[in-house]
């Protein structure tokens, strides 16, 4: 197959993803000491996992020891037949040889059968167990992660987590674990009954062993490189599926389907190519073993036939030597195909693993505070920030906002604005100074404390699958239909919820999609009120909306932020009007600071900004 052709714009969107991703690149696994990092993180991860069932396991290992008990019996039982059974009834017509083994085959092959069905029954429930507890963890991790760790590590990953990882893993505790101690134990019990039997015919048919590890050795080695980058290469398919359908309408707006399907076409050829080689040196290992499984065994059968003719051992020993052949070497050939899972799975634990170990960067206090007589002051004391050590966002910004005031932000992209917003709703912490609320400092705020006093809205408006009455009562969790009905009417969002065909259990599907924005914005400022916050943040809340819209967001504004701390960043100047104050920003320093009739009679940059938004309106 050719690979579709080559796109330098697919190879910088490559290299972006990876770079967001917060895992290891394949060329870092190279590097002796990052892969014995990743192996022992895996290793924390899944001693985790399996702790808290360490009973259950331990009761499987008993239940498949039963098994393998059961499983060896029978090779012994067929040589006792063959050497003692026969004779006793071809020299004195004696039969009860005979039908002891043959009750003791039933009674061997009935312990296999129980010993194998609750195996299954049990496994499954730890497995499942297993599996439920981790996706919680990883979802309760990414959870709790920062903002700054989203913005880097795309929804696709995410999604990626918790999907063909989790998929891995499931296939891994369902599938593979059996295989794994069962072949274990046949070859450690096999290898010890061979030996006792007849040491020197296990002797022999163990010299082809030293064979197998070579090629275990070279398979274990290669096999993980290949299927790492099987996960990568699948990981960068869902996660370009997911960014290319979560926008779509920007995809098909400017008719970039054919660019879509040329990259996703050689990421999809990237994964065939991974899947590929992994196939095929699944096939040489499988192919060997199988190989070496019958040079084995024709050994033991010439060599245990000429010591038949010599009179050194018996035809029903050299029969369950053969029989034990098979079982030593069919459960190596499985080992193969349950390596493929496992190799799958341990990928997948190590990209797990890197999310589970990610530092939290807005840690919950251990010891939190209380603010003990709330009025929404906010104070700025030296705040430096940057996303980039190159790239300095706020130098030592110093800012007093008493208690109820009303403050707006302006000035160029870049200015620093919303960095302010997001230091006050803590989705990131300063790199030096303090953000203080009430006297406290956010970073001694409980979780609960600080979403409870800080409420930011944003140009998004984003509503949840559910009712309109759902998506309000996120303010207040357990808010009467009385509270809520309330908090639409005095935001003036009662009106259009009334006249629609559920009233306040319309649902408003995927992401508010059945309302207009200026609904959708009225909504939100519902479920603000009702949450009552001592700051509320405007980011840009209005900006999406159309004049008549605006105008009706702008009636619900005056009320909500009546008798609260507001933060408004706006480029709308008449959102801006409704501010006590206006802070006008450049490169994270106050440049201008006053009422904004003050501003304006100033001649500064502010009534400059205001002159050219009143031409902008005629």
């Amino acid at each position: 197959m050719t690979a579709p052709a080559h796109d330098d714009k697919h190879v910088s969107w490559r290299g972006r993803s990876e770079q967001a991703d917060a895992e290891r690149t394949s060329a870092e696994l190279d590097d002796a000491e990052a892969i014995k990092e990743l192996r022992s993180r895996s290793r924390r991860l899944l001693g985790s996992m399996m702790r808290p069932h360490k009973r259950s396991i331990a009761a499987l290992v008993l239940i498949l020891l039963g098994q393998n008990v059961a499983t060896m019996t029978a090779p012994i039982l067929v040589m006792y037949g063959i050497d003692h059974g026969i004779p006793a009834i071809t020299d004195r017509d004696d039969y009860s040889v005979m039908i002891a083994v043959a009750v003791a085959f039933a009674a061997a092959a009935a312990l296999e059968y129980v010993c194998m069905r609750l195996y299954i029954v049990q496994s499954a429930k730890v497995g499942n167990a297993m599996l439920y507890a981790l996706r919680n963890r990883v979802f309760w991790k990414f959870q709790r992660l920062s903002v700054a760790f989203h913005e880097r590590f795309t929804s696709g990953r995410v999604t990626a987590r918790q999907s063909s990882d989790m998929e891995s893993i499931r296939e891994l505790t369902e599938n593979g674990v059996d295989d794994l101690v069962l072949a274990a134990m046949n070859v450690v019990t096999i290898a010890v009954v061979m030996l006792v039997i007849e040491p020197l015919l296990a002797v022999v048919s163990l010299l082809t062993f030293p064979l197998m590890l070579l090629l275990g050795k070279w398979f274990s080695r290669v096999s993980a490189i290949a299927y790492r980058k099987a996960r990568e290469t699948v990981a960068l398919l869902i996660v370009y599926f997911v960014e290319s359908m979560g926008g779509v309408r920007a995809v098909q707006a400017y008719r970039r389907e054919d660019r879509d399907r040329e990259i996703f076409g050689r990421l999809n050829y990237d994964n065939r190519f991974a899947q590929a080689k992994g196939h095929q040196q699944n096939a040489i290992m499988a192919g060997g073993m199988r190989g070496i499984g019958h040079l084995a065994t024709v050994v033991v059968l010439l060599f245990g036939g000429w010591q038949i003719m010599l009179g050194n051992t018996e035809i029903g020993v050299l029969a369950a030597f053969l029989l034990y052949m098979k079982r030593f070497f069919d459960p190596l050939n499985e080992l193969v195909q349950f390596y493929n899972v496992l190799q799958s799975a341990t990928a997948a634990l190590e990209k797990l693993s890197g999310v589970m170990d990610e530092k939290i960067e807005v840690a919950e206090p251990e010891n939190p505070k209380r603010i003990e007589s709330p009025r929404g002051e906010l104070r700025f004391e030296n705040v430096r920030f940057h996303y980039r050590e190159d790239q300095v966002v706020l130098p030592g910004l110093d800012l007093h906002v008493p208690g109820g005031q009303t403050v707006a932000l302006v000035g160029a992209t870049g200015a620093g604005k919303t960095t302010i917003a997001k230091l006050v709703s803590r989705f990131y912490d300063p790199r030096g100074g303090t953000v203080r609320l009430d006297g406290v400092d956010l970073r001694d705020l409980s979780e609960s404390d600080l979403r409870e006093g800080v409420v930011m809205i944003t140009q998004e408006n984003f509503l949840f699958n559910g009712t309109i009455a759902e998506n309000i009562e996120l303010g207040r969790p357990g808010a009467t239909r009385d509270q809520i009905v309330e908090a639409a009417r005095v935001v003036g969002a009662d009106e259009f919820i009334e006249e629609l065909p559920d009233g306040y259990d319309t649902h408003v599907r995927k992401r508010g999609g059945r309302l207009s924005a200026g609904q959708r914005q009225l909504v939100v400022f519902a479920r603000a009120f009702l949450a009552d916050p001592r700051v509320l943040i405007l980011d840009e809340a209005t900006s999406s909306l159309d004049i008549p819209s605006e105008r009706l967001v702008q009636r619900a504004l005056r009320t909500i932020l009546a008798d609260r701390t507001a933060i408004i960043i706006a480029h709308r100047l008449s959102t801006v009007e409704i501010a006590d104050r206006v802070l006008v920003l450049e490169s994270g320093r106050i440049i201008e600071d006053g009422p904004p009739e003050s501003l304006i009679d100033s001649g500064g940059q502010y009534a400059e900004l205001h002159r050219q938004w009143e031409d902008s309106l005629v």
